[in-house]
């Protein structure tokens, strides 16, 4: 047995090692195996290879890094495609592996002489445990080779008999779906041309009934904001694997001799101890390459819900002062700024500000705000444009479309061309202009349809449209480094770990209706953030169902996110600005712990009540969230366990609840309404502590905060 590797950090472990036949594989990812000597790494290698099967071949077959039909494996081959030219073999079956490693990564290069092709397979292990694989494909032969398919995938323990993924639509993201794991292909095709509304996000594998802080789970996320692939499989043979990577189109990617194809990372997750361990390891890494985000994230205040398209420089100016008394440190001007935009018929893709509406330009809006020590945002959605722009009449050709004539219209407008370096250019160097032009810190990059029937100079052309859209925001950033974009996508069609490389904040869902919210945001948690993801307070009535909650259920709801307002706060009374301030003051309190804290979620028995932790970095202080969208089983509901405090600690708890909030039922009996308690971390995060009774639509917040005595010992 030759190159051993064992990778091991952050808790968790990863062997490679070669098979008979001088395959690799992997061996082990999961639970940590602490340390090990050549010899019992070779022992732990034999005692897991697999034996000969009946009717099958004459020799131990392993699954390999790389699981290919050529070398026997009769799932999903994570490398396909043909050469255009006959004469070589037709499927890769790479060899002659070599292995680079090092204490927190591997490379290993497996050459196929016969067809012409090499295969890189890099494999990183974060500090934090997690795991990031992605595969390149080289073709070194004579004549083309078109891609087909190239994925990456890691064994799971066989002990996961159950999977979750995630599905949804528009205003109803991230909607969980759980069933047991058998054999076959689990497969989450996502054919958008953007993340989708209904992304898996991720494809979670686990021990029977697994929950936010119970089970052992693997998870995967495929880092890509085209179209993609995700997927669970288990093999009749017991071999259980979670892959994914990016879905191309026939003929979408043809490597000449010496191109390489790459693929998106696959982010793998392990965790002993439910999904918050699982989440931990993959907001470490997200957070590690978002430097903009670990200061205290600005609150927002967006115009869209209070103004629309409406735009008038008094009502804007009067937003903005009330804004700014209740206590918004950013204001973002949404969409109806630029030429002809009075609906969303016309103007996208003239990114000029326009002269109708705005005479001097946006000068005294924006120093306006600035003024009132406000940062200055701005809504575009570069990717896209109306037929009914000057942009699209004079260049028609920058219009994506497949050789069928223009795709069918999608909240009526189309995809501009990112590829074509003319239209490239154009709205770089408008954007550029606008962001030179004016004191601007934040940009809500939208992307309101579907990539359909898209083509460049004949060829599908999701690939290339997804590359330039990175290469876009990069290039702002780099002219602006201080400058931070949203991804907004008709709310929250593109959320996933490349776009945040890009990027630093998502929005998950066009409806803030704070009872959607509160699922929403806990299954997108699972991938995103709390510091990354955008949550606002709306007003009474949600725009986009009808339904009408308490401020008190709004503001709870965005409270341990990057909070906002959307809302028309000018034209409120002065109690409702006071309830609101008070709220806002709340966050702030919690405000700068949020870009390094460590969020939680409660598995309590009752699935009325859902709740929702942010512990600080230093464990001195927690905020939970517990909110009853619907109405409890048991007139008392069961008592809430408070995760993720330090057992051996003691610490003081308290309702911390605005009390302008408080619902209208008797509180009186409630333990929180009398000066609180002192209890160890263990005890809470056991028995925990027992909830009021309460009406559906209702959140309270309980503070926690480690006691005096036991800071100083």
């Amino acid at each position: 047995m030759n190159n051993l590797v064992h990778l091991r950090r952050g808790g968790v472990s990863l062997v490679l090692a070669y098979d008979d036949r001088d395959l690799p594989m992997i061996v082990h990812w999961g639970a940590d195996l602490g340390e090990l000597s050549d010899d019992h790494l070779a022992d732990l290698v034999r005692v897991q290879r697999p034996g000969i099967s009946m009717s099958a071949f004459d020799h131990s077959r392993t699954t390999g890094l790389l699981p290919l039909s050529t070398y026997g494996f009769t799932g999903t081959p994570v490398v396909q495609g043909h050469r255009l030219s006959a004469g070589m073999a037709a499927l890769p079956r790479p060899d002659a592996w070599t292995t680079s490693a090092g204490a927190e990564s591997l490379t290993l290069t497996g050459t196929d002489a016969a067809a012409g092709l090499r295969s890189d397979v890099e494999i990183h292990l974060t500090a934090a445990g997690l795991v990031r694989m992605r595969t390149s494909v080289t073709n070194l032969g004579p004549g083309p080779w078109a891609v087909a398919q190239v994925l990456n995938a890691l064994p799971v323990g066989t002990q996961a008999t159950e999977l979750l993924d995630l599905t949804g639509r528009w205003c109803r993201e991230r909607v969980p779906q759980r069933h047991p794991w058998v054999q076959g292909t689990h497969r989450r095709d996502s054919r958008h041309g953007r993340t989708g509304h209904d992304a898996t996000l991720l494809m979670i594998a686990g021990t029977p009934a697994f929950g936010f802080g119970h089970g052992e789970v693997w998870g995967v996320h495929t880092a890509w904001s085209g179209d993609h692939t995700t997927y669970a499989e288990r093999t009749a043979e017991r071999e259980s694997l979670l892959g994914g990577g990016e879905l191309l189109a026939p003929g979408e990617v043809v490597l000449e001799e010496n191109q390489t194809y790459q693929t998106p990372w696959l982010l793998g997750s392990y965790s002993p101890d439910g999904l918050d361990a699982m989440s931990h390891r993959l907001h470490a890494w997200l957070r590690e390459n978002s430097p903009r985000t670990r200061s205290p994230r600005p609150v927002v205040i967006n115009t869209w819900e209070a103004v629309y398209m409406d735009h008038d420089l008094d009502t804007l100016t009067r937003l903005a002062d009330k804004a700014a008394k209740v206590g918004a440190e950013r204001f973002v001007l949404d969409d109806g700024w630029f030429l002809g935009r009075r609906t969303d018929l016309a103007g996208l893709g003239d990114w000029v500000v326009d002269p109708t509406v705005w005479p001097e330009g946006l000068h005294p809006l924006v120093d306006h705000v600035t003024g009132l020590g406000l940062q200055f945002g701005l809504w575009v959605e570069p990717e896209m444009v109306n037929v009914d722009s000057e942009v699209a009449r004079a260049r028609p050709e920058w219009i994506l479309q497949g050789g069928h004539g223009l795709p069918d219209e999608w909240r009526h407008q189309q995809v501009l061309d990112l590829q074509h370096p003319d239209a490239y250019a154009h709205v770089r160097d408008h954007l550029l202009a606008i962001l030179g032009d004016y004191d601007i810190a934040y940009l809500k990059w939208d992307l309101n349809r579907d990539l359909t029937d898209a083509g460049h100079e004949g060829r599908p052309a999701v690939h290339g449209q997804t590359l330039a859209a990175y290469r876009l925001m990069d290039d702002l950033h780099a002219a602006h480094p201080d400058l931070e974009i949203e991804s907004c996508a008709s709310g929250g069609a593109r959320v996933d770990a490349e776009v945040l490389a890009h990027t630093e904040r998502i929005w998950a869902s066009d409806t803030i209706d704070a009872l959607e919210r509160q699922s929403i945001q806990r299954w997108t948690s699972l991938l995103v953030p709390p510091e990354m993801l955008g949550s606002h307070v709306g007003g009474p009535t949600a725009h986009t169902t009808g339904r009408s909650h308490r401020l008190g259920f709004r503001a709870a709801t965005a409270l341990l996110y990057h909070f906002g307002i959307e809302w028309d706060v000018s034209s409120i009374d002065s109690l409702q600005r006071h309830a609101l301030g008070s709220w806002v003051a709340l966050h702030k309190r919690i405000q700068p712990h949020i870009p390094t804290g460590i969020l939680v979620h409660t598995d309590h028995p009752d699935p009325a009540v859902i709740g929702t932790g942010l512990i600080a970095a230093d464990g001195s202080h927690a905020w939970y969230v517990v909110a009853t969208t619907a109405a409890t089983d048991t007139q008392h509901p069961a008592p809430l366990r408070l995760p993720g405090l330090d057992p051996e600690a003691s610490y003081h708890v308290s309702d911390v609840t605005p009390t302008a909030d408080q619902h209208g039922l008797d509180l009186s009996t409630w333990w929180a309404a009398d000066g609180g308690a002192t209890l160890s971390g263990r005890v809470l995060g056991t028995a925990g502590v027992r909830l009021p009774v309460s009406a559906p639509d209702v959140a309270r917040v309980i503070e926690v905060r480690r006691t005096h005595s036991d800071q100083e010992s």
